[in-house]
């Protein structure tokens, strides 16, 4: 009997198939994209807290959306940071405990709920946002504008074709 018992001699249990993912761009991809990330976690954890100590690190995404995008219902926030109502739901009553945003009925639909900031919520989003961009700026000090503009194209572009 032969290893792997497909009748063929040899073991292709751990082959796989050339689909390109070994080629040198993807591997660097993989390997700057997982840099990225783990310092992007730890900064997320230190934005949350500056805006406020008990804000968890999770929840700070919620906090630039509004902030980007104004009011928007609660379904409308899971979809986009891709968490269930149970998670949502959670994460925003927190949120109003620390005064950070409110719930208002949606005129459009009186089941429904419009979250916003407060304006405490804003003030500290904005001045957390702030400082991550001047952080930003002082990293890529060297780089020319064009760069770090084409990288922020180009990141977008990595991020809708991920949402595929």
């Amino acid at each position: 009997m032969h290893e792997g018992g497909n009748g063929g001699g040899e073991d292709t249990s751990s082959q796989v198939p050339d689909n390109g993912v070994d080629q040198p761009g993807f591997l660097a991809l993989e390997r700057e994209l997982t840099v990225l990330l783990r310092r992007a976690r730890a900064s997320q954890g230190e934005m949350s807290r500056a805006v406020h100590s008990d804000l968890e690190p999770s929840a700070y995404g919620l906090l630039v959306r509004l902030d980007e995008c104004g009011k928007q219902r609660a379904t409308e926030l899971a979809a986009f940071i891709g968490v269930g109502k149970a998670t949502m739901s959670r994460q925003l009553h927190a949120l109003e405990e620390l005064g950070l945003v409110t719930r208002e009925p949606d005129p459009a639909d009186g089941r429904a709920w419009l979250v916003d900031l407060t304006p405490e919520g804003r003030s500290r989003t904005g001045r957390v946002r702030e400082a991550r961009r001047a952080r930003y700026a002082r990293g890529l000090a060297d780089w020319d504008p064009d760069e770090v503009t084409e990288l922020a194209r180009l990141l977008h572009q990595l991020n809708r074709g991920m949402e595929k």
